[in-house]
């Protein structure tokens, strides 16, 4: 585990980096979100231009990524199994979408939003939770 160390702290940096960017973009702020969804209403274009920005990032990671024969801080790379489009991939996503739309979080910003103290917050992210230990626990069973 010589690489725990530096692991952790890349990490670390790139979380609090990605929350700095939501803080900076306003993205903590789920009426930006619901403002953008609201295309007939009072639109707020701002997330285009966030998720613009993540997608020119991700590009650029995935394009050096593939220049690599593995990561720097581990022995291998962690990419999905399956390119399969199923059933539980379209419902998961829905859900997702659904949720975030109601409650203008996704699980990142919603986590960073955490350090507001707002009550809301909270109620999502233990709501978050508990979703996830249910669906592990209803995963495991159908195993």
């Amino acid at each position: 585990m010589t690489n725990a160390v530096p692991r952790l702290a890349t990490a670390l940096v790139s979380g609090l980096i990605f929350g700095l960017g939501l803080s900076l973009s306003g993205m903590l702020d789920p009426m930006r979100v619901q403002g953008f969804l609201d295309v007939f209403g009072a639109w707020d274009p701002s997330l285009a231009f966030v998720l613009g920005g993540a997608v020119v990032v991700a590009f650029l990671g995935v394009a050096i990524s593939r220049r690599l024969s593995k990561p720097v801080f581990d022995r291998a790379f962690h990419l999905p199994a399956t390119e399969t489009i199923d059933p539980r991939l379209v419902v998961g996503s829905a859900l997702f979408g659904i949720g975030w739309g109601i409650a203008g979080f996704c699980p990142g910003p919603a986590i960073s939003a955490l350090a507001l103290g707002k009550v809301k917050v909270v109620v999502f992210v233990l709501t978050m939770v508990l979703g996830m230990i249910a669906h592990d626990r209803w995963a495991r069973q159908r195993k």
